[in-house]
């Protein structure tokens, strides 16, 4: 199955060139016109930072070199150990080269940094950043202790200079910034900056780092077994669909008697969960017992994503349960999908999305091609050119048409919406639920040199047919969360042909980029958002056992191109 895959983004720390503190005096020398008074002060600053302008450090230096204290008398030295510059310098710099051509709307380096010393004052309310007379100027309980020269708008490398620079005086100036440590001081920085932003673009520190990327794909080498007690038992519960178990003959409900012969007999479910576990590629013998007889199966651990994709029968009718999209969602669908296929008398699909937070865009897009022969699946628009996707698929449909609900809630966010909006769109399924939680950004991840991660939003996402996702979310053709009364009546007018939703569903089909916030509301309104109940798969099981109602439901989708181009 092919996948799509964000470009790899390599960064790489460029030099840094300074002035001096004598090329300011000629600087103001030449401007005779200025009060005397102001000359004054400018003398006055350039003579306190004169050295911090002449040993200012490069924007990546290897090694740290301590910084004297620019007023000794007015400092706590006690317990001033100083940060590991080369660390923040390198940060810094990738940070802001990552971010520039990126977000969604254009900024200088200059709002970036600015935004983010700002949050000194949040660290320590006795610090403060200002920028006066070309100066930026750091205080410290209302004292001036630094001064730099303003970098040039869009200067990368002079900008990182002079936040690292600002950070270290303001380290050596406050217990608060050193009792933080210097990850709190980098959290702080970039928390800041990113209140400027939208609200999921955000700096993620590097111990949480390793445990996200752990989640997208795949942690410690495992069997990709679940195990669970049974009468003092330890037992298979699941088989993981993408780990090294899978293609085994190990399956739920055999008592696991041994790991690499040592007996489970007394042990804990934690010790032998744990047992199961070890380097990537190494061998594990799994002896289980079912029906009285006992086998040995060997293979080898391997690090998988965690299991998104459940599934069980309900009558004639397949439930497939994806509780996120992660980097094995769309083959956990495909595989899933393949047994579906093969029950008995199948009539229809039931696809819950309901609390799926989201995940990778691709994974959603990919899982869409499953069920779709051919068709847009999703656009994404971005400033950078490699945000910019028009998402089509073809030749996939292995359901060969087989009618398919799509339940969602409030819940329901991201790339979960995406493939929601991507069936509804396609007319290949009817959505039952709530309006979802418009969630309609997408991130781009950059990885930085201390192992943090920036998650950067650099596109919006519309639906197949030009409507964005963001802020207006995902109207269903069947409402559930008005009641069940209005339910029972919206299914009747159904079986009838008539379909409560049309008018809803044609007006967020025609909302366009920029959106008015009070169209938006008026659209949600008509379907709020809740969290879904066992009303939904009623609803679904119903369309699904009455073609009239599906029909009738799939039909308040307009044909391509009837939307107007604008609007808003």
């Amino acid at each position: 199955m092919k996948r799509s895959r964000f470009p790899v983004i390599i960064l790489r720390p460029q030099a840094t060139g300074r002035e001096n503190a004598s090329a300011w005096r000629r600087r103001i020398s030449t401007l005779g016109h200025i009060p005397r008074d102001t000359i004054v002060l400018l003398l006055v600053i350039i003579r306190l930072t004169t050295a911090a302008c002449a040993d200012d450090m490069p924007a990546t230096p290897r090694t740290p070199t301590p910084q004297p204290p620019m007023h000794e008398d007015s400092m706590d030295t006690a317990d001033a150990a100083s940060m590991d510059l080369g660390v923040i310098s390198s940060v810094i710099q990738a940070s802001l080269s990552f971010l520039q051509p990126r977000t969604l709307d254009s900024h200088e380096i200059r709002d970036f940094a600015l935004w983010g010393l700002n949050g000194l004052s949040a660290l320590d309310p006795s610090l403060s950043i200002e920028e006066q007379h070309g100066f930026l100027q750091l205080a410290a309980t209302q004292k001036t202790v630094l001064a730099l020269p303003v970098p040039a708008p869009d200067d990368v490398a002079g900008w990182s200079a002079a936040i690292t620079r600002i950070l270290d005086v303001a380290w050596h100036h406050s217990p608060a910034m050193r009792s933080t440590g210097q990850d709190g001081v980098l959290q702080g920085f970039f928390d800041e900056l990113f209140n400027h932003l939208d609200p999921y673009s955000r700096y993620v520190p590097p111990g949480a780092a390793v445990s996200d990327r752990s989640i997208r794909t795949g942690g410690e080498a495992t069997a990709g077994l679940t195990l669970g007690l049974d009468h003092h038992a330890i037992i298979i519960t699941a088989v993981n669909a993408n780990g090294p178990a899978w293609p085994t003959s190990l399956a739920a409900g055999q008592i696991v008697r041994a790991i690499n012969g040592r007996s489970t007999d007394s042990r804990s479910l934690d010790t032998v969960t744990s047992w199961l576990n070890g380097p990537n590629g190494s061998l594990v013998h799994i002896t289980v017992e079912s029906k009285g007889r006992r086998s040995t199966v060997t293979l080898h651990r391997a690090s998988t994503p965690p299991e998104t994709v459940f599934a069980y029968t309900s009558g004639k009718h397949v439930v497939l349960h994806i509780t996120a999209f992660s980097a094995n969602t769309a083959e956990e669908m495909s595989q899933y999908l393949d047994e579906a296929m093969n029950v008995p008398g199948i009539s229809g699909l039931i696809i819950d999305l309901r609390g799926n937070r989201g995940g990778v865009l691709q994974q959603a897009v990919t899982t869409s091609a499953l069920m779709l022969d051919h068709g847009v699946a999703a656009i994404t628009q971005g400033r950078d050119p490699q945000a910019n996707h028009v998402w089509a698929v073809q030749g996939g449909d292995m359901t060969n048409g087989l009618p398919i609900i799509v339940l969602v809630d409030g819940r329901t966010a991201s790339a979960a919406e995406i493939l929601a909006a991507a069936l509804a769109d396609q007319k290949r399924g009817v959505v039952i639920g709530s309006a979802t939680l418009g969630k309609g950004l997408v991130q781009t991840i950059g990885q930085m040199p201390n192992g943090a991660e920036l998650f950067v939003t650099w596109s919006r996402v519309l639906a197949p047919l030009g409507w964005p996702l963001q802020g207006l979310g995902v109207m269903p053709q069947v409402c559930t969360s008005l009641g069940e009364s209005e339910l029972v009546r919206q299914l009747q007018n159904l079986a009838e042909g008539a379909a409560d939703s049309r008018e809803w569903i044609a007006a967020a089909r025609q909302v366009r980029y920029p959106v008015d916030l009070a169209r938006i509301l008026t659209i949600r309104k008509a379907c709020p958002a809740a969290i879904g109940t066992d009303g939904d798969l009623d609803a679904a099981h119903s369309l699904l056992d009455n073609p009239v109602e599906y029909h009738a439901a799939l039909s308040t989708i307009p044909e391509e191109g009837a939307a107007p181009p604008g609007g808003g």
